[in-house]
């Protein structure tokens, strides 16, 4: 079950880096200026810079590589099938023909299929190496203070943020629960190997223990919070100040130009 024990989003790793010390502010819009140049151009150099870049961020926050890369396997079906999709339903010079299922496998569909599949695992690790170097708190602030011009048209900034925040900090604590749950079960005589289809079905008897220790989980932190005289975002201050320095102007200037990299190709 590498679902379980594989999936890193949401946990903070922490270091002593140049990215770990970098404003949460930067590293969130650095992050949606190099997600954004993903989503809109999918061409190789595009591809090569941004592997590249992500390569030299892992080294410079001082993060093991198989903890990022560890994260992606949990999503293999989904290259899998990105791969397929492209590879058999693209139009273009025929490679192979496959005669049973009368399907073309075409030049084009090949190199669209990796082309989509790398975007993916870029996307994965771009936002895990998010989360590995910057901590929920940091993260809740960053959100705050960029939309506090927001709060102008009566929005409720603090309290979205905070929702969000909470909820990539239960990521790794859902997941920590549902890995107990199937040793509960294992140890009772459940068995979870076998076909994806006897997996899928033996997985569903997880999901209402799950879904109890979830409302469990979210009621006791409401009485927590309410305990604490919590009543919303209302004059309410920060403990730790942001503040721009140059590395962060660098580092923002690094994912402008490969944006707009992007636009141009």
């Amino acid at each position: 079950m590498a679902l379980f024990t594989d999936i890193t989003l949401g946990q903070y790793y922490p270091a002593d880096s140049p990215v770990h010390r970098l404003d949460p502010r930067s590293k969130l819009l650095a992050g949606m200026l190099l997600m954004t140049g993903l989503i809109i151009s999918v061409h190789g150099l595009v591809l090569l810079v941004l592997t590249l870049t992500l390569l030299s961020t892992i080294y410079l926050a001082k993060l093991p590589s198989g903890l990022v890369i560890r994260n992606l396997r949990p999503f293999l079906w989904l290259f899998l099938l990105t791969l397929f999709i492209h590879l058999f339903w693209t139009s273009g010079r025929i490679l192979y023909r496959l005669p049973v299922l009368n399907l073309d496998i075409t030049w084009e569909g090949l190199q669209l299929g990796f082309r989509y599949t790398i975007r993916l695992s870029l996307f994965i690790v771009l936002a895990t190496i998010l989360t590995l170097t910057t901590s929920p708190m940091e993260i809740m602030d960053a959100l705050e203070r960029l939309g506090r011009p927001f709060k102008r048209f009566h929005l409720p900034v603090h309290e979205l943020t905070m929702m969000l925040s909470l909820s990539l900090r239960f990521i790794p604590t859902l997941l920590e629960e549902a890995l107990r749950i199937r040793n509960a079960q294992m140890s009772r005589g459940a068995a979870f190997e076998g076909s994806m289809v006897k997996k899928v079905r033996n997985m569903i008897p997880m999901i209402l223990p799950l879904f109890i220790s979830a409302f469990r989980r979210a009621d006791e932190l409401a009485y927590a919070m309410d305990s604490r005289s919590y009543n919303g975002g209302e004059g309410r201050t920060s403990y730790s100040r942001l503040c721009f320095r140059w590395p962060d102007g660098l580092a923002l200037s690094a994912a402008a130009l490969i944006f707009v990299v992007c636009l141009y190709l």
